[in-house]
């Protein structure tokens, strides 16, 4: 059998990888061919060029590498008619993955399966339908996000999120980090500004604001600011101006089990909007969601948003327990407000943490198995395929 899968960014990377191995195990010898990063090259796939060429976020910047990534859509589009693959699995990055599906379907019968639905619930619900035209399956990481991907004529089914198979730091890891950065058993607030470098530019500022606060209420609370490897220097050098400077470890070269013992440790933390949220639920840790970006995309998203909360926790649990702070409300005094409260009474969001946590699937069949097996049932289904 042979699969064209396409990813472009880490989180891609990571789902694609799981999903190769789940196939291999479920259906045998097989080859993969299309674009990913290092996990997936490590199951078997030949990438046609580095998937970061592909990774682009946000209305601005798209529009800027346009052409770029134009005649990479093309590229690729082209690559998988010619390798005639049994299914082509796009990742996530529907700004890329939907065009290629597109040009796909337009010159074959290919079968197309799109992993991570796009968040049709929250804006821009019309996508369902147009990507119903050239997309046969949605592989789902929440779960309720079917009905929506149905309603508009594709199968979808709920596989799991990978949070769920995360590794937990144990309380000997949380003793062992608490030691070596000296924090003893001092109150900790992780800060979390996010991975990529235009929100890390634009949220640094106003999260040393937020310590600023938080240190004139509680000077007994110490901070911790794991950075990504490609932002490290970037926060390292605004962090140096800070009248209060938080501990900052990089997991790139500490190892990952340091960012996991680190949030495993913290008993609030200011984050970033995104599935950092997951992971700090995986944690058990309590959070402040803060996010803001472009003037052009906050008029544009804001405009077209259709749910009360971004927060992800907050949706699948089905409460609103996780205080957020986006765009214009996006302001120091009132995040500091909100933490000092949580440090307070933690326990609604404790709760809600756990409940989300089981919905998606923790202690159940691995996502990338249920996804493998949710792909393969697919092309059972799919007339002329023979297994």
């Amino acid at each position: 059998m042979r699969i064209f899968v396409i990813a472009g960014e880490a989180s891609g990377d990571k789902l694609g990888a799981a999903l190769m191995a789940g196939l291999r195990k479920h259906a045998g010898d097989m080859s993969f061919i299309g674009i990913g990063g290092d996990r997936m090259i490590a199951e078997g796939l030949q990438s046609l060029f580095p998937m970061d060429e592909i990774s682009i976020m946000g209305i601005t910047e798209i529009l800027s590498q346009y052409r770029q990534l134009k005649a990479r859509i093309r590229q690729t589009a082209d690559a998988v008619l010619a390798a005639k693959p049994d299914v082509l699995i796009t990742i996530d990055l529907p700004e890329f993955s939907l065009r290629v599906a597109k040009l796909v379907k337009a010159r074959s019968d290919i079968r197309t399966v799109h992993y991570v639905a796009p968040t049709v619930w929250a804006w821009r619900p019309g996508r369902a339908k147009k990507m119903a035209a050239h997309i046969d399956q949605v592989l789902a990481l929440l779960p309720f996000e079917p009905p929506y991907m149905e309603a508009a004529g594709m199968r979808c089914d709920f596989v799991g999120h990978p949070v769920v198979t995360d590794p937990v730091a144990t309380t000997v890891d949380v003793a062992t980090f608490r030691a070596a950065q000296g924090i003893g058993d001092a109150p900790l607030a992780l800060i979390l500004p996010g991975s990529r470098r235009s929100e890390v530019s634009r949220l640094l500022p106003i999260f040393s604001e937020v310590i600023d606060n938080l240190h004139k209420h509680r000077p007994d609370l110490r901070f911790v600011l794991p950075a990504a490897p490609n932002v490290a220097a970037l926060v390292n050098q605004a962090v140096a101006t800070w009248s209060v400077k938080p501990v900052i470890i990089n997991p790139a070269q500490d190892g990952m089990s340091i960012k996991q013992a680190a949030f495993a440790a913290a008993d609030v933390a200011v984050a970033a909007s995104g599935t950092v949220s997951l992971e700090l639920a995986a944690s058990g840790t309590p959070m402040v969601i803060a996010y803001d970006m472009n003037w052009l995309s906050r008029q544009i998203i804001g405009r077209m948003l259709r749910v009360d909360t971004v927060t992800l926790v907050n949706l699948v649990s089905e409460t609103r327990v996780i205080p957020e702070f986006i765009g214009a409300n996006c302001q120091p005094e009132p995040i500091a407000d909100a933490v000092l409260a949580i440090l307070d009474a933690p326990e609604q969001q404790k709760a809600a943490m756990a409940l989300t946590m089981e919905r998606l699937g923790k202690g159940g069949v691995h996502p990338g198995d249920r996804a493998a097996l949710a792909v393969l049932d697919g092309l059972k289904q799919n007339e002329g395929w023979i297994a």
